[in-house]
C-alpha cells in the first residue's frame, strides 16, 4: 500500500493559510490570548513531528484541528489547578459590550454545544467537518448547532 506523506513544504504551507482558524478554534476554547497562541504553538509543532503518521493528506486540516483541541483541553485541565477571573478592560466601549455579552452566552452553553459552536462559527468548519472533528454524525452537529443558535439568541436578546 502506497503512503501518501506530507512533506515539509506542503504542512508549512497548509499552517500559514490556516493559522487565523486554528487561533479562533483555540480562543474559543480558552477565552485567553496567550493561552490560545502557545495551544496553537504545540499543535503545530505536534502535527509537524507527527505528520507522517497521517494515513490520508486529504484529512490534514481536521487531523491539526483535533491535535489542537486535545492541547486546548490539556491547557484546560492544568489551568483547573489556577483560580483564573476574567479581567476586563475598564473602559468597555458599547460595541465591545455586546460582543462580551455573545462571549458569556457562549461559555454558559453545555460543552457539546459550545464545541459545535466554536468549530462552526470560530474555526469556519462544515457541518461534515465538524463532525469528523467530534466524532459524531453530521445529523448531531445541525441538531447542536440549531439548539446552541436558538440558546444564544434567548441569552443575547435578554
Amino acid at each position: 500500500m502506497f503512503n501518501k506523506r506530507i512533506d515539509k513544504e506542503t504542512y508549512i504551507k497548509f499552517i500559514t493559510e490556516n493559522k487565523e482558524m486554528l487561533y479562533r478554534v483555540a480562543f474559543g476554547y480558552l477565552h485567553d490570548e496567550t493561552k490560545s497562541l502557545d495551544a496553537v504553538d504545540e499543535a503545530v509543532y505536534q502535527g509537524y513531528a507527527h505528520r507522517h503518521d497521517l494515513r490520508e493528506p486529504k484529512y490534514l486540516k481536521t487531523w491539526v484541528t483535533k491535535i489542537l483541541i486535545n492541547e486546548c483541553l490539556k491547557i484546560i485541565r492544568n489551568g483547573k489547578r489556577e483560580i483564573s477571573l476574567a479581567v476586563l478592560p475598564e473602559d468597555i466601549q458599547n460595541s465591545e459590550e455586546s460582543s462580551i455579552h455573545l462571549k458569556i452566552a457562549i461559555n454558559s452553553l453545555p460543552e457539546d454545544l459550545r464545541k459545535v459552536i466554536i468549530l462552526r462559527y470560530f474555526g469556519g468548519f462544515t457541518i461534515s467537518e465538524t463532525a469528523e472533528i467530534l466524532g459524531i454524525p453530521d445529523g448531531t452537529v445541525s441538531t447542536r448547532s440549531r439548539k446552541a443558535l436558538e440558546i444564544l439568541r434567548v441569552e443575547v436578546s435578554e
